[in-house]
This record gives C-alpha cells, structure tokens and sequence, in this order.
C-alpha cells in the first residue's frame, strides 16, 4: 500500500533499506537531542485560523532568487543518494522538475552535478568552502557552467560531527559510488573542514562569482546579520538536521529571532524537522521565506525512486494547501505571525 504521509515514507524506507544505511541517513550527532527537538519544536506550536475570510484556492507558488518554484519547499542539500536507490541523484531531479521545485545538490552528490542538471530542476549547489580556494574556484565555475542558479555554502561544519549512530553506520562508499563533483575517475579529492574557514571566504567568494550566495547554517542572530553585511543573497536557519553539533536549538525556534536580524533584507529559508504542511505554514507564519527538506526526500527515494520522490513532494504540498485554506488564507506568501501560538503540550515545560 503506498504511503500517505511523510513519516510513512520512513516506515517504508527502514524496512527495504540495510540497518546500517537507515543508522547512517536517519542519525544525529552523539546523543541526538537536537535531531529530536527539531521535529518535538513543531508539535508545541499550534495553529490559529481564522474564518469566513473567503479567501478562495491559496497560491503556492513563489520567486525566489530570480527563480519560479511551485510551492515554498525545496529539496534539500544530502549526499549519497545512490546509497539509497541506483539511480541517486538523477531520480531525484527528475522527480524535482517534475513537482516544479529547487533541488540543493549536494557537494557529496553520487551523481555529477552536470548530469543532475540534465534532468530539468532548477539546481542551486551546496558547497563546502575549502582551505584550498583555487580548488574550490574550479567547483564554482563548473557549477556556473552547469547552470546552477545559486551557490549554498554549508557554515556550520568546520569539523566533523561525532555521530555514533552514523559513524558506525558507513566508513566508505561501496565498490562502484563516487562523488563525481570532487574531481573524475581516480582523481576524487577529499572534502576538507577547516575551522578556519571565516568571513573573508564568504567576502572572498562574493568576488569570485556572480551567483547568488546562500548560507546554510545559521542558528545565532548576529550571524544572520553579518552574512548580509557580507553579501549572502539569502540564509537558511539549519542545524545540519541534527547531525552536527548534538544541543543545538531547534531552527524552527530560531526562525522569529533571525527572522527579525535579516529584517526583510534577504529570503530566509529553514529545514530541520519539517514533515507536515503545517510545519510549512508554522514557518512562513514565523519569517521563513521557504523550507527544505531531506531525510523524506531520502525515503520516497528509497521507497520508489523518482515516483517516491515525487509522491513525497506531492503529498507535502496537498497538506500544505489544506492547512493554508482550513487556516483560511488565500496564499502561502501572505502568512502571519499571530497565527502561530507557543500553546502546545510542551509549553511551559
């Protein structure tokens, strides 16, 4: 029977994937308290609709750095897709272009950025700044060539993570997977994190390219604030969906704060825990521009392949156009703040 929400996709996806693959694509960091409070933060907002505001059929679709997308969800940036079906990548950006939406490629793709592209989604590519900038100008100009419309920088993993779960779960890729944008057949760099990437690379590559420049990674307030000063074209509230530093906040409890920092200047994005269309319309209510999601990109995937990945896509937006009419708002653009109250079961604890 196929699934009919996204945590369905999960139960599905477990089920056909190896133990250790499930470890390695579900898990957090350490003792994954921040992977939980994502998904627990939601839950403790509640929805305030209001009534009789004839509003009509609420319109989905957005601008967003020069882009159309179809509804304010993105795929987000996650590596090593063809661990999870053989056609990777490539499944995922056909299913995609299909729903009309941007797909983040990860820097970690198992498929070339050049071939994702092929498919017809609209790519922004993730990248992590290297200590080695001429390497890291040679991936900026081939995503340049490859016609991806937006650069997304990873800020917030200047090591890596320990993750016992995911640690344990996968060392190397098997026999036959690479990761074709760090270089061709038997010349595949290593990705290095650097704690001491900083600013001036944010500074130096807003020299380099004409891209927009996107920070994923942000959870403080003034961070917000300096990567405008800085020139970032748009920032997203993540916290690596739990997977780096365990007892890091929420994102959807940061939103309002950075919200407020960026101040209208720039789009904010959030991901982290999204997994019903209310939890869309709890963060555009909170100041987010959009959300991305990953891990049920990665179970429909699994699950299905493109199909899955479509269905995920199309099942998310189904929910969020219910909840933006049962909330009576006419458009997912035009969502206020007092829609959302801190009242939940949680509150107060």
């Amino acid at each position: 029977m196929e699934p009919v929400n996204l945590r369905e996709y999960e139960t599905a996806a477990r089920d056909k994937l190896d133990p250790g693959l499930y470890g390695y694509f579900a898990g957090g960091a350490q003792d994954e308290v921040t992977l939980g409070a994502n998904e627990a933060a939601f839950r403790r907002l509640m929805l305030v609709p209001r009534v009789l505001t004839g509003a009509g059929e609420p319109a989905l679709d957005l601008t967003l750095l020069g882009r159309q997308t179809s509804m304010p969800v993105l795929v987000a940036p996650s590596a090593f897709h063809r661990l999870a079906h053989p056609e990777g990548e490539l499944a995922t950006g056909r299913a995609a272009a299909q729903a009309g939406v941007i797909m983040i490629n990860a820097m970690l793709s198992t498929v070339a950025m050049e071939d994702v592209a092929a498919t017809g989604a609209t790519l922004w590519f993730q990248l992590y700044l290297q200590p080695d900038l001429g390497y890291t100008e040679q991936l900026v100009r081939r995503a340049e060539a490859a016609g991806c419309r937006a650069l997304v920088i990873t800020v917030d993993s200047p090591a890596l993570r320990t993750g016992e779960r995911a640690r344990s779960a996968l060392l190397d890729l098997p026999p036959g997977l690479s990761c074709p944008n760090l270089g061709g057949a038997g010349d595949i760099r290593q990705v290095t994190l650097s704690p001491e990437i900083s600013w001036r690379h944010i500074d130096w590559l807003r020299g380099v390219t004409s891209l927009p420049i996107v920070l994923k990674g942000i959870l403080h307030q003034a961070d917000a604030a300096l990567a405008v000063a800085h020139g970032a074209d748009a920032v997203i509230v993540s916290n690596h969906g739990g997977r780096q530093l365990d007892t890091a906040p929420a994102t959807i409890d940061r939103l309002p704060l950075i919200a407020e920092a960026v101040d209208g200047r720039v789009p904010v994005l959030l991901d982290g825990g999204v997994r019903r269309g209310t939890d869309v319309v709890k963060a555009l209510a909170l100041g987010a521009t959009a959300v991305a999601i990953g891990r049920p990109v990665v179970w429909g995937l699994t699950t299905a392949g493109a199909d899955g990945v479509a269905h995920v896509l199309a099942l998310l937006r189904a929910e969020l156009a219910n909840a933006l009419t049962l909330c009576g708002l006419g458009s997912a653009g035009q969502v206020p703040r007092d829609l959302v109250v801190n009242d939940g079961p949680a509150a107060g604890r």
